[in-house]
């Protein structure tokens, strides 16, 4: 007599597409519970309370950026400016190292002053405006998730360098499409009274 067969298996759970999966992911790097308060170095790599969103820090962390991208464009010029964002990423490596070791992870999720240079790098040479401050928002944060090389080797390299790097070259990405989107609004809009008229691109 044969056996009858036994139930079909359930099928698996469909796998999130890559993309979703970076998503998720970002705000789930935790290690274990660091001991002691956070002294000033880690305050910095979160900056302030940017880094301890309960969701989404790294996206918090980029809006934290931009009131000092408008104070930057208020009260410098644009290369005192990018002379700055370079100082505040060599900063920013010094302080992602040691909270890294804080928080027994290296790439953290309260570790944000990546992203606020990075936002930095986006909106090098571009006066502030509103709009323009939302779309090289919007920018930085594709480009953050994205990681396109060499973002991607960057965020492969666990220390407070490769923290760092790796927002740095996403900012790089973000800067030339946002170039692109006012190269294209000019030809499409015209130029006077408009963000897109005074930034690098000619």
């Amino acid at each position: 007599m044969s056996s009858s067969p036994g139930p079909a298996p359930a099928p698996s759970a469909p796998t999130p597409a890559p993309l979703l999966q970076r998503i998720r992911a970002r705000g789930q790097r935790s290690g274990p519970r660091p001991q002691g308060p956070p002294g000033p170095w880690v305050l910095l790599a979160a900056w302030g309370p940017c880094g301890y969103a309960p969701v989404a820090p790294g996206t918090f962390g980029t809006l934290g950026a931009i009131p000092l991208y408008w104070a930057l464009d208020r009260w410098l010029d644009a290369p005192q400016a990018l002379v700055f964002t370079v100082l505040l990423c060599a900063v920013g490596v010094a302080a992602a190292q040691r909270a890294g070791r804080y928080w027994g992870i290296a790439d953290a999720s309260p570790i944000v002053i990546d992203e606020v240079v990075g936002y930095l790098v986006t909106m090098a040479f571009v006066p502030f405006s509103w709009p323009a401050a939302l779309v090289g928002f919007l920018l930085f944060r594709l480009f953050d998730v994205l990681k396109p090389w060499p973002a991607s080797a960057f965020d492969r390299v666990k220390n407070g360098f490769g923290v760092m790097m790796d927002d740095v070259a996403a900012g790089v990405f973000a800067w030339c499409a946002l170039q692109l989107v006012a190269v294209a609004l000019r030809l499409l809009a015209g130029c006077p009274g408009h963000w897109w008229c005074t930034g690098v691109a000619p």
